[in-house]
């Protein structure tokens, strides 16, 4: 009976904060929609979430796209299918491995920061001082990031996409001597559009996941050093299993 007791406590206890997680971020998005509309703070967290990730984006979609033609050859070539190297390359990249593996470099760099800059602001009582202002502290807080995230990650996996094919023909073409025609002619014979808007639907998706659990998780961290802590690891774990959970969703919906 006890075990059945604690399975139900336990159950009660995920219902209740995925619903207070529901609330706040419809709060958010509500309060995203209705004047003021502090655009700055807005360009603030694009600069922040998407300029500042320019670089971890750059090196990891490279070598991502590198690996990929390095391995897709040495397998493609058993078969004597070397030129649809491109194609192999250009999948792999914008149906799957851009939008994860961007939103997950996202989640580790501009995740966590999020998580643990809210839970600072709680801990240094700027929260109550907002609201001691007349400022509503979820509108100034979490709606701007919200947005920010919705921008940011589309544009971020289309960098990831660019670059991710430029390190394949960089290894498949011009370092194991695939042909350049075949390569680029592939890719865009194999490329349909369904799959760049999977792509982009999956990077919006993992947006606004990435911004719902680090600013609930950061705004609802005990205040103590240790809850944002605690809440910064619990943030990007959640929000990695999260993004991995949904992408297989979404691609067997498109499927």
């Amino acid at each position: 009976m006890e075990a059945i007791a604690t399975l139900g406590r336990g159950t009660l206890n995920t219902v209740q904060v995925l619903g207070r997680s529901a609330l706040f971020m419809l709060y958010a998005l509500y309060a995203a929609i209705i004047p003021p509309y502090r655009f700055s703070r807005v360009l603030k967290e694009i600069e922040f979430i998407g300029a500042k990730s320019f670089l971890i984006i750059l090196v990891t979609s490279l070598f991502t796209g590198m690996v990929l033609a390095l391995q897709g050859y040495y397998t493609l070539s058993k078969f004597g299918a070397q030129g649809v190297l491109g194609s192999a390359v250009a999948l792999s990249i914008i149906r799957e491995l851009g939008p994860v593996l961007c939103a997950l470099m996202v989640t580790g760099r501009a995740g966590s920061a999020i998580t643990a800059e809210i839970g600072i602001m709680k801990i240094t009582d700027q929260v109550p001082a907002l609201e001691m202002m007349a400022i509503e502290p979820i509108k100034f807080i979490v709606s701007p990031k919200i947005v920010a995230a919705l921008i940011s990650l589309p544009l971020l996996t289309a960098f990831f996409d660019l670059v991710g094919i430029v390190g394949g023909y960089l290894v498949g073409v011009l370092m194991l001597g695939v042909n350049e025609g075949s390569f680029f002619g592939e890719m865009i014979r194999a490329t349909e559009f369904s799959d760049i808007y999977g792509g982009i639907i999956k990077s919006l998706a993992f947006g606004f996941l990435i911004a719902w659990i680090s600013c609930f998780i950061g705004y609802n961290a005990k205040a103590t050093t240790e809850g944002v802590s605690s809440a910064t690891t619990n943030a990007v774990v959640i929000t990695s299993l999260s993004i991995l959970v949904i992408d297989y969703v979404i691609t067997s919906v498109l499927l």
